[in-house]
């Protein structure tokens, strides 16, 4: 794939994105910010509770940085690709 960047599960950046596309990932990027937050509330208060689930935590701060790198996906695919 010659000048494309791709990572892993990521489809190609593509300079060309129609309104429709545009308009479809910034509501997925909505919905990742939103859970993203969400998940900061359930860990707090899972931190603040008396005896907190060491392993749930985990899997919650694991969720939330796999959240937060598909938000950078995400994010990266609506930045217009720049000539250097």
């Amino acid at each position: 794939m010659a000048g494309a960047t791709q990572q892993r599960g990521a489809p190609a950046i593509n300079t060309q994105l129609t309104n429709e596309e545009i308009q479809a990932l910034r509501r997925k990027l909505d919905e990742l910010r939103l859970e993203h937050r969400d998940l900061d509330d359930v860990i707090d208060h899972l931190i603040e509770s008396d005896y907190p689930d060491q392993l749930q935590l985990k899997r919650l701060k694991t969720r939330k940085l796999r959240l937060k790198d598909q938000i950078q996906q995400v994010e990266s695919r609506l930045i217009p690709d720049l000539d250097a």
